[in-house]
This record gives C-alpha cells, structure tokens and sequence, in this order.
C-alpha cells in the first residue's frame, strides 16, 4: 500500500519535510554512525518520544523517555497545552541525556544508556514558573552549563536567554544565572527562545529561534566566552519561499563531516512538521543553512555510513506512534493479536477534549485516506466508540449503542462548544469500516464503507499541538475491538 508521505526520493535526494508530522521542537544527535531525535510531546503520554535514523531523512520510534507524566495525579485528565515542551537531546559520558521543561514546575532531566529505554526517572534540576527550552553544555575543560528561555504565560518575561553554571552531572546549578543574550536589546527581535548550546573552533555557538512559531526565523549567537557577549546574525528565514516561521531546531554533523540542521514549519491542524536544510560554514565564520539563508524544497541526501536497515522507503507504522490524552489506567488498550486495539468501554463524558483515553497518533501527511474496522462487544445502552479527528475543535464518526440497536453516528463540536449531530443517525450492524480523507488544507471528510457520511470539517491544531487521528470507547462496562488504522495515500 502507498504510503502517504515519504521524504526519500529513492534517487539519492530527498524532499521537505523529512517528517510531514507534529514532531515539534526537535533535537537530535549522532552517535557513531546513527541519529537520535526527542521533541515536545506536551501532554501527550508516553511523553518524549525518541526517533532513530542512519540518514537523517527516514526516522522511525524507537521508545519514549517517560511513560506517564508527572506529578501522576495532575495528568490523568488532558492538559492541554502543558506538560513536555522544547527539550533538548545529549550524549554525554556514555549516556544519552534529555534536559527538558514543564512551564508549570521547572526544567527536568531524564538518562539512559540505551536510547530506546528504559530511561531514569526525571529529577528536577532548576524549579520554577515559565522556565522554557533548556539545553547543557559540557564543555570541553569538564565545566558544565544550562541555558534557557522564558514563557511570558507563566514567568511574566520572555525574549531572555538564561545561563547558569552546573554540575556534571546535572543535578544542580552552581549559580543563580545571568542573561547571556537580552532580546529587548536587539533591533526588531521578539520571542527569542529555544536555544540550543554549542562549541566549536574556540567558540561558544546558541542557535535560537525569534519572531514566533509561524513567522519566525532561526538566529545564532557566537562569542568566545561562555556567558558572552554574544554577537548574532540571522541564518535562516523563510525568504520568498512557502515554508512560514523555519527555526527551532538541532545542528548535527554526519560521519563524513557534512553538516546539517533540522527545523520544524508550523502547518496548522498538521502541526509542526520536520524539515532538513543543508549548512555549511562561511567565510566569515558563521553558518550559512539552506539556499543563501532560505529553506530548499529538497537536497541530495547526507553523506553518511552505510546507511543500514531502517531507512528503506516505507512508512513507518508502529504501536509506539500511539499516545493518550493523559496518563492511562491499566486495561484501557489491550492489542489484538492480528493488530489494533481491543479498547474497554469505561465512564467519560461527552466532550472528547477532555477525555483521557483518546488514544491518537500524529497525522502523518497532508493528504490521506484512514480507515478502522470497528465493532462493540458486550457494551450496554450508552456506549460509544469511534474514530475522531481531534484539536480544538473535532469531528468523530463511530457508533453508539442505544436500547433499539447500534446507531451509526457523526459528530463534530466547535471550539468551546458541545458536541451536535452533522448527520442523522442511522441504524448499524457491527463490525463497521469507518474512514476519514483528509486533504492539504486541512479538510476532513468522513466515510462509513465507502460513502462519505455529512458535511467536510474543517480540522484544527489543539494548544500547542497539531490534531489527532484517534479512537476512543466509553460506557459502562463492554469492549470495541478496532482494526490498526490503514493509512494511504
């Protein structure tokens, strides 16, 4: 079957995005000869998802560093728009680090010495409100340093960056920090954020986006002192070109010594999808990323070692794409041993916003078609399970159990708004094949077998987010079997 997107032109190129998915705020990588990449996951969970590639253009995931989000309690409902945001990806003294933030408690740190798991349980490095985008540096004397950003929402500031001392082994900061590069003072800079810490040739590198998440640009900051002053230049922005706000990402060097950096583009209900721009280093010393400074639609491939198993041109579909809305209860997804999900019907209300087990996974292109058997078991009057397309707003199309029958059901909700019928109910035997075309401007349209059932909806991202292709069972008691989700072109 086709797959609905594959960056990997078979011809020794690749086009953008590389991932045409919400893996927001990446960071990534090399060790050897292979490529690691976390990115946000907000309050998805398992949270911190980490991907693997041999050449940086075909990435699957292997494994997620946290498999609930803490503090426990505090996230069995959705949060929207909390929990995990930018964090950043190490490998430090034979282990694999990530420092990452929670706006609302402080900046975390979580190890392991496999990337694929099992991971340390995260301890607090720096607590406090609106402590953003953190990343280490160790440096090359044995010293170790934090930088950070600021969330306005919670600290009251933003456009600082902020440095402390710390410990090797990132337990603690030995300073109280000083602002290493102020924003308020650079002409025209707003929002500057998600630094990421670098060295090279004598010289301390931040690369940090500024502007905003849909219209920003990708800056970086140069000095030959750890805490500056710091000098900047902008390396990356969208030009004439039609990729909006390109920054917010990781500079990785291949085995052969070429360089390159990944960056996300805001796309709406599809999220922040992953792009990779060639970059090399000028005369004057500063990095030159993409065409003169703008996004290329595509490349020729890095240079890398032999390339390996895992970056064949096929869609990447795996159990591990699958996230819930908030940290589960045991018992609420069961696999099926020929694939899908065998999901309990438990208690939840009507809106699907705040329900905790929606179990979702990325919309993977900009356009395709998604279909899922489904069918109802043991559940009584009430019931409802189905296959939702869910942001801000949502739209889901599955049956309900009433005392006459199945019905076959479509229902969208507007943002703030409850749920209404976009078609009239209609009697159902079960299993059902239940499907959603979803096309480049984010249009969804929802079918049952093959006939299209109401109105397009139009999709939305959630907070921070882009939608989710879900499947959901509620009721007392009783179970809905789905089929995994056929994803096509």
């Amino acid at each position: 079957m086709a797959a609905p997107w594959i960056a990997d032109n078979g011809d020794g190129t690749y086009r953008n995005p590389i991932l045409y998915a919400d893996w927001s705020d990446p960071d990534a990588v090399r060790v050897g000869d292979d490529f690691y990449m976390t990115a946000s996951s907000f309050h998805r969970v398992p949270g911190l998802p980490v991907l693997h590639s041999r050449d940086l253009v075909t990435w699957s995931v292997i494994g997620h560093a946290l498999p609930r989000l803490e503090p426990v309690e505090e996230f069995r409902t959705p949060q929207w728009g909390c929990g995990v945001w930018a964090p950043a990806l190490r490998h430090h003294d034979g282990l694999f680090w990530i420092v990452y933030p929670d706006p609302d408690r402080g900046i975390f740190v979580v190890t392991a010495t496999d990337p694929a798991g099992p991971w340390s349980r995260p301890w607090l490095l720096k607590g406090g409100r609106g402590l953003i985008d953190p990343c280490p540096l160790w440096d090359d004397d044995g010293s170790a340093y934090l930088v950070h950003g600021w969330a306005k929402s919670r600290a009251g500031i933003n456009n600082k960056l902020t440095a402390h001392r710390m410990s090797p082994d990132a337990t603690e900061l030995l300073d109280e920090g000083r602002v290493v590069v102020d924003g308020d003072a650079l002409p025209g800079y707003r929002t500057l954020e998600g630094p990421k810490w670098y060295r090279r040739d004598g010289w301390y590198w931040i690369f940090a986006p500024a502007g905003g998440v849909a219209t920003g640009w990708q800056s970086v900051f140069r000095s030959r002192h750890v805490f500056g002053p710091y000098e900047d230049r902008i390396v990356l922005a969208q030009g004439d070109t039609d990729v909006n706000g390109p920054h917010q990402g990781a500079w990785v060097t291949t085995s052969k010594g070429e360089d390159w950096f990944l960056h996300f583009q805001e796309r709406g209900p599809f999220g922040r999808i992953v792009h990779l721009q060639p970059m090399r280093w000028g005369a004057e010393g500063w990095p030159e990323i993409g065409a003169a400074g703008k996004p290329v639609p595509g490349h020729a491939k890095p240079a890398v070692a032999d390339a390996g198993p895992g970056t064949a041109r096929t869609a990447e579909i795996s159990d591990l794409q699958w996230t819930w809305s908030a940290n589960p209860e045991l018992g609420w997804a069961t696999p099926l041993p020929g694939g899908g999900f065998r999901m309990a019907c438990v208690p939840g209300g009507d809106d699907l916003r705040a329900l905790p087990n929606v179990l979702g996974r990325r919309l993977p292109a900009d356009r395709f078609r998604a279909t899922v058997t489904l069918g109802l078991t043991g559940a009584s009057a009430g019931a409802r399970a189905g296959f939702t397309v869910l942001g801000a707003t949502y739209a889901w199309i599955g049956v309900v159990r009433t005392v006459d029958g199945d019905r076959l059901v479509h229902r969208v909700a507007d943002e703030g708004a409850a749920e209404v019928d976009a078609a009239p109910a209609t009697p159902v035997d079960t299993p059902v094949t239940l499907g959603v075309d979803v096309h480049p401007d984010g249009t969804c349209r929802f079918r049952a077998g093959d006939e299209p059932v109401g109105p397009p909806f139009p999709a939305t991202g959630g907070r921070w987010v882009g939608a989710t292709l879900g499947i959901f069972a509620t009721g007392d008691g009783g179970t809905a079997d789905f089929s995994d989700p056929r994803v096509t072109a």
